[in-house]
């Protein structure tokens, strides 16, 4: 149960919520993006990713961004490193926390990643090993944990199976992400239950998409199961480019409004998200997917 536990807030927007934009965001407001959420008291705030620019050119500019940003000692700024390229680059960078990504489907994987599950989880290995030896903290990632876009539903099981590889490998957290967003607070608390039996659940955190505007009841749902933290994505930014019709993640001042509604303890200026939701969204050019953000300029005017 969730008692007077404090809830961790991880930020994704910078990274998984910007990714998936066509127009490139110019260097300086990924920047202050990042800066501005950092300054609302968001623990972490993931900062981009040392990718192929060939394949997600939003994050080609990731080490400048890091040379740029003010970086404060209480944020932690994790970047995605999907092999030792990366990781190599992520280590010229000064970083201190870095993200890998597998999946819990095999058809998933392949068209990802072009590698199967097993594959992906040795191409992990030496990354993890190596961001480990130079001091690194490694956060590990599951996606298509309640549903895959060509496979359909999937097995808990094989959850459970590819989180405590990650946990092996020595990742501090396992990030379990309902990439397509078709997740039910039913299902979503079976395979808390299910992964818990693999992992302790004080070391995952769970990543829900809205699809069908069923992230804040999942997250209720996993929190009552005693995860207590939770990635969401500042104006709701992003989505999933491989699977169709998949809306954008969890807005953070969402998630804020619910936490406060139960009375749990972030440490997150809300009013400082909202305006920093606000930024991005006027320099994207439409309005923030966040309902509570909606909510409040509607009020406003």
């Amino acid at each position: 149960m969730m008692g007077d536990t404090a809830i961790r807030i991880v930020e994704v927007g910078p990274r998984d919520g910007l990714q998936n934009e066509k127009a490139l965001v110019p260097t300086a407001v990924k920047v202050e993006l990042i800066e501005r959420l950092a300054a609302a008291g968001l623990p972490a705030v993931e900062a981009g990713a040392f990718v192929s620019p060939k394949w997600v050119p939003q994050m080609a500019d990731t080490a400048e961004v890091l040379a740029r940003l003010r970086r404060r000692p209480e944020t932690a700024h994790p970047v995605l490193v999907p092999n030792e390229k990366g990781l190599a680059r992520a280590l010229d960078s000064g970083v201190a926390e870095i993200a890998v990504f597998g999946a819990a489907s095999e058809s998933f994987s392949q068209r990802n990643i072009n590698c199967s599950i097993a594959e992906s989880l040795e191409r992990f290995r030496p990354v993890c090993e190596g961001a480990l030896a130079a001091g690194l903290r490694v956060r590990g990632y599951v996606s298509c944990v309640l549903g895959c876009p060509y496979e359909g539903a999937v097995e808990a099981g094989k959850v459970a199976e590819v989180s405590a590889a990650l946990m092996e490998m020595g990742c501090y957290e396992i990030s379990l992400g309902d990439t397509i967003g078709v997740g039910t607070a039913g299902k979503a608390r079976s395979l808390i239950r299910r992964v818990g039996e693999a992992v302790p659940r004080a070391r995952l955190a769970v990543h829900f998409h809205d699809t069908y505007g069923q992230a804040l009841a999942n997250i209720l749902a996993c929190l009552e199961e005693g995860v207590a933290t939770v990635d969401s994505s500042v104006a709701g930014l992003g989505g999933c480019p491989y699977a169709k019709g998949a809306s954008g993640n969890l807005a953070t001042e969402d998630l804020l409004y619910l936490l406060d509604g139960l009375g749990l303890e972030t440490g997150v200026d809300f009013e400082a998200v909202v305006a920093a939701g606000r930024f991005i969204s006027d320099h994207l050019g439409r309005a923030p997917v966040s309902k509570v953000s909606q909510a409040l300029a509607g009020k406003a005017a």
